[in-house]
């Protein structure tokens, strides 16, 4: 994945990215020079609540506790889902 370096020294991640990791505008990152290459590291994760969210393509409510959340038992689930409106 490509990308490139604004006039002001700015890098864009890429959207993948950015959801894959979960960062979000404000996140902060640490950089590193490693060899010829620059690292960027989130300096924490950030907490995720579940909650409830319209899908992408059928727009039905879907749970949704981010690409890396702990499983979630039944009863964190029933929590939710009575917030649920």
């Amino acid at each position: 994945m490509q990308t490139k370096l604004s006039t002001k020294g700015q890098v864009v991640l890429p959207n993948s990215i950015r959801q894959k990791l979960g960062l979000q505008a404000g996140d902060q990152l640490d950089a590193e020079i490693q060899g010829d290459r620059v690292t960027l590291t989130p300096r924490r994760k950030r907490a995720r609540k579940p909650k409830i969210v319209a899908d992408r393509l059928t727009r039905l409510p879907v749970l949704n506790a981010g690409p890396d959340a702990p499983p979630l038992t039944s009863e964190q689930v029933h929590a939710i889902f009575d917030e649920f409106p």
